[in-house]
């Protein structure tokens, strides 16, 4: 077992044998991402493509109780408050979802408690889900006045359809693991004790098989699921602006911090 050398201890990256482990480390916080996190995953992930022992990479939180519960809503005062700090925080984020994306071998997300918010996101960027009976999914970006960028919805709309979209978005209510695996989110669903044995399980049935044929499908895959060029992705991303520049989005994310119920008036 070998543990990758990072510059925060909110990341772990670890391989051992086939298996690279990507862990979000940050469970006194249900494991949301800060900043340094997202900056993290590109070293990460260039290491497991470097060694050619690990066949699959495994993503998931530290402790029993959460996957990720989001981004790290606590620190964006300090790392979102300017629109130069937001494009920074963007571009970090966005690198790190894409770099698992595109990782030229399989990802799995291992869920396990509350998966939430950018911790949905993380796991769609990921080719399978596989998760505790006990797991939690839920995306509150209309209880904080957040916006969601296409690229995102359409993820998630790829897996589970425009109609549980938007009822994900809607109501922001948490799914358990059976409506998740009911709509599409999640592959698998195993009995929380037998989770990790599962997963390590799956991870040497694939680590058995063709490298090159994995990839040429998840290639393929991955390009027949584009985004039309038909698809007015501007305006998507001033309809998302715009939630970013409201009264709203300052609302919600105060009564967040402040553990309150927001005060939405739509401005």
């Amino acid at each position: 077992m070998t543990d990758i050398a990072l510059p925060t201890p909110h990341m772990i990256g670890r391989i051992e044998g086939a298996i690279g482990w990507m862990i979000f480390n940050n469970p006194e916080r249900r494991n949301a991402v800060k900043a340094e996190m997202w900056e993290a995953i590109p070293a990460i992930m260039d290491a497991f493509a470097a060694d050619p022992a690990v066949r699959v990479i495994v993503l998931r939180g530290a402790g029993d109780a959460t996957f990720v519960a989001g981004a790290d809503i606590s620190e964006f005062a300090q790392k979102r408050s300017t629109p130069e700090q937001v494009a920074t925080y963007e571009a970090a984020s966005d690198e790190a979802a894409r770099r698992i994306i595109t990782s030229p071998k399989p990802t799995i997300a291992m869920i396990r408690g509350f998966c939430i918010g950018g911790g949905v996101g993380i796991a769609l960027d990921c080719d399978l889900r596989i998760s505790a009976d006990g797991a939690k999914f839920g995306v509150p970006a209309t209880r904080l006045g957040l916006g969601y960028g296409p690229k995102g919805v359409k993820r998630l709309m790829d897996l589970v359809g425009p109609s549980h979209v938007k009822e994900i978005f809607f109501t922001a209510r948490h799914f358990s693991a059976a409506e998740a695996l009911a709509m599409g989110l999640v592959n698998r669903v195993v009995p929380e004790a037998e989770l990790e044995t599962y997963v390590r399980s799956y991870c040497l049935t694939i680590a058995e098989n063709a490298p090159l044929t994995m990839l040429a499908v998840k290639r393929t895959v991955d390009e027949l699921a584009k985004t039309s060029p038909a698809a007015d992705l501007a305006l998507c991303d001033r309809l998302v602006q715009a939630c970013f520049d409201s009264e709203d989005y300052v609302e919600g994310r105060t009564a967040f911090m402040e553990k309150r119920r927001p005060v939405f008036k739509g401005r």
